[in-house]
This record gives structure tokens, sequence and C-alpha cells, in this order.
């Protein structure tokens, strides 16, 4: 498989401090790669790095083998789409929520109206596109921030522990539609969760960031039976 994104000898510092190294990791495309760990440990520092959020103190992150600050701002980031913890939606309807990113894009109305019914329909949101958002569930609010990420055909998403705010009978749910898109779509994901069961289920591989740094990467099994040290082996007992 093609890499479509590389990452060498990294350091992430936050007020002079160092709170994120990785020596090297890559991205197959088409791969759903979990990054799991402690609190603090630099899960979302990883994620915020990748979108050109945090600038790198040393090493470099590469999408298509080019290095992330040979991209303009708005080239690379026409290539990612985002998914936080909170759904940050508009106080608009979720029609408009999702075709926000298409809007600032100027894409064709006829196209706009496409994609917002596709994305919608394969999110289950597709009955509720003329609700306002601040009339959504949890797991509506969601599911139209999933749908909002999709519809601009990123090559990479990024997703923030997503699922941490619903309640297990939604999350499960979202969980697996959300699984169903990502195998049909071939979508290449790295999405940040506290739950190892979940990463276990969702995950192609799974990435281990403990202690500010990433520690390993590997299939879940693998990494069980053969933890790099003690803080992964301390983490990844509830496999």
């Amino acid at each position: 498989m093609t890499t479509i994104l590389e990452i060498q000898d990294l350091l992430i510092q936050r007020n002079g401090r160092d709170v994120l190294t990785v020596n090297h990791l890559e991205i197959k495309k088409g791969e759903t790669l979990a990054v799991v760990g402690p609190n603090g440990a630099g899960k979302s520092t990883l994620l915020l790095a990748l979108a050109r959020l945090l600038p790198a103190a040393r090493g470099d992150i590469r999408l298509h083998g080019k290095r992330q600050r040979e991209w303009s701002d708005l080239e690379y980031r026409r290539r990612i789409a985002f998914v936080f913890q909170d759904p940050l939606l508009m106080d608009m309807s979720v029609r408009d929520n999702i075709a926000l990113g298409l809007k600032f894009r100027r894409m064709d109305k006829q196209e706009t109206v496409e994609r917002v019914h596709k994305w919608a329909n394969a999110m289950g949101v597709g009955h509720l596109l003329k609700r306002r958002a601040g009339q959504l569930s949890g797991g509506e609010a969601q599911r139209v921030s999933l749908a909002r990420a999709f519809v601009l055909d990123p090559e990479l998403l990024l997703m923030d522990e997503p699922f941490s705010a619903v309640d297990p009978q939604t999350r499960e749910k979202l969980l697996e539609d959300l699984s169903k898109v990502l195998t049909h779509e071939h979508r290449t994901t790295i999405f940040v969760t506290h739950n190892l069961k979940e990463a276990a289920q969702f995950g192609d591989r799974v990435a281990v960031v403990a202690e500010g740094e990433l520690k390993q990467v590997g299939e879940p099994q693998q990494i069980k039976e053969n933890p790099a040290d003690s803080s992964v082996r301390d983490f990844v007992r509830g496999l």
C-alpha cells in the first residue's frame, strides 16, 4: 500500500517544554490508526501537529512525500478534515452546517446539494436536514459533524475522541455506522480514543502514546503480547 503520511524525528513543544516526540511513523493510504494512551500523554498534540495547528520544533511531517512546511496552509488543510470531541456546530440548519466547508470552497450548487444529501444519509441524519443545530441530541450533533468532515472528501481524516461525550448505546451505533463508511470509502483515518476495546475493534493498527512519546505501533494483539516497555504494558492490560 502507498504511504500517505510519514513522520520522522518529530518534536513538539508547548511553552518551551517538550510534550511529544515521534521517532518514526508511517500511515498507509486507506488505513485506520487508533491512537491510545493515558491522559496528558500527547495524543491530541499529535493530531494538532498533523493538522498543522501546532508547529514542529524539530523533524518532519510529510504528506505524499512533501514536507508539511512546503505546502501552503490552504493547500494542506484542504486535504484533511478534523472532527473534534465537541461537534462545534454553527447556529444554523443541519443542511447548512454540512455544506459550510463547500460554501467556503465556492463549490457548484448542484454538486453541493448532492454531496450534502449523500453524507447526511450515510451518517443517518438525512431526515434532520431542516432542523436547527441547537435542537439536536449529542449523538445527532456528532453525526452532523462527521458528515461535515466527509462532505469535503478529505484525504486524511483526524478525529479526537469524537464519541466520548455520547451515551454507550449511541456510541456503539455511531461506531458501527462510521466503521461501515470507512471500510467502504477506504478513507485514511487517525483517531484518538481512551477506549482500548474500541481501538482494537476499529483500528487496523494501534499507536500507544505514553510519557510524551510514541512508544509502539502495531496490531492490538501484537502490542498486548509484546509491549515495548512497562508503560505500554500497564496501559494495554485492558485490551
